[in-house]
């Protein structure tokens, strides 16, 4: 393991609002001015590199990940050396004053950072960042749970903070269009220890007069990542010499591919939001795992349902098990008005355990 590199573990931060104006819809937060986004994001030090919307919700590929407005909810998620945090002081401000949209709910989630040390404050420990979320959210989200998520393995561990008012139901419903029976989730995957092969195909050659857009295009079909789901509208970016992000768009569901392929501390997440449904979750979770063959891997899959999270996490230890990974360890927890967690571990049998 590399002494210092660059931090593939994201932090994402969901907020969730609620307005008595009509006039603010259909589009609320999508009405945000894109100087009050690039100044929320200034103050998270990342910037837009990309974009692309549809008429549920807008996309951002960002430095450092990557932005999701919807009309009541907004998902950030970055990585390296952000301060996601400091980005809810001002989206509270810009939705209250600029649209008339108050928070109700709020929910913060990360894995364990692999150069920890690195982090700037509030995102030193789990601790601060508790502290920070409780002295700056509004006292009106009184429910609120901190969660450390435990593995066998040390390297990963998941960290859950929710937080909601009492006014309004918040049991982890993704998406706010036409799902209210439908029992949904949200899976975000973490792999460390790319298989090196694979890796590769996230660098750019050295003599690439290409622009991120058009590099991002190239990986995006190269690696298989636009069979992951072929009916999603993708919006690509290559960084460079080396890195990857990807936003896909199906309807209102969002999906969303980080990669730092760097040896030593290469790092890839997949994130996506669906319904149990649907029955899908194994398919996608095999082609998400045959892209990057990780060496270890962790799936949080956040459900607004309890009895669904058995059978989903049963599901996924079928989907990866013929593909040489064995599950090491999971775990569940309940939120308060925010659904219920599996916290799931994986190790690849090319890996010594």
């Amino acid at each position: 393991m590399a002494v210092s590199g660059f931090e593939g573990f994201e932090k994402r931060l969901e907020l969730h609002f609620f307005g008595d104006d009509p006039a603010m819809f259909p589009l609320g937060l999508r009405k945000l001015e894109f100087d009050s986004i690039e100044q929320v994001l200034e103050a998270v030090q990342c910037t837009v590199v990309s974009a692309v919307g549809n008429s549920y919700f807008d996309a951002y590929v960002l430095s450092e990940s990557s932005l999701f407005v919807y009309p009541t909810k907004i998902i950030i998620k970055t990585c390296g050396t952000t301060q996601l945090l400091k980005s809810i002081l001002p989206l509270i401000h810009y939705a209250d004053h600029h649209l008339g949209l108050t928070l109700s709910s709020c929910r913060y989630t990360r894995g364990s950072f692999i150069f920890p040390k690195a982090q700037p404050f509030p995102h030193t420990s789990f601790k601060d960042e508790v502290t920070y979320l409780q002295d700056t959210i509004p006292s009106s989200l009184c429910f609120r749970k901190a969660s450390i998520m435990p593995s066998k393995s040390s390297s990963h561990s998941w960290h859950v903070f929710t937080a909601n008012d009492n006014t309004h139901t918040h049991t982890h419903s993704p998406m706010p269009y036409d799902h209210d029976n439908e029992l949904l989730f949200t899976m975000e995957i973490c792999m460390t220890e790319l298989d090196p092969i694979l890796a590769r195909k996230f660098f750019r050659r050295p003599d690439d007069e290409k622009s991120g857009d058009s590099a991002g295009k190239e990986m995006t079909e190269l690696t298989g990542i636009n069979e992951i789901n072929p009916d999603a509208l993708i919006c690509d970016f290559a960084f460079d010499p080396c890195g990857y992000s990807m936003n896909g768009m199906d309807g209102d569901w969002y999906s969303t591919i980080h990669v730092t392929p760097e040896d030593g501390f290469s790092y890839a997440s997949f994130e996506c939001v669906g319904s149990v449904d649907n029955g899908n979750i194994g398919h996608v979770l095999m082609k998400v795992v045959q892209i990057f063959r990780p060496g270890t891997m962790s799936i949080s899959t956040t459900c607004n349902g309890f009895s669904s999270n058995d059978v989903m996490w049963t599901e996924m230890a079928s989907a990866v098990e013929p593909l040489g990974f064995k599950c090491r360890s999971w775990a569940m927890d309940q939120f308060p008005n925010a659904g219920t967690v599996v916290f799931q571990t994986f190790t690849s049998r090319r890996k010594s355990v």
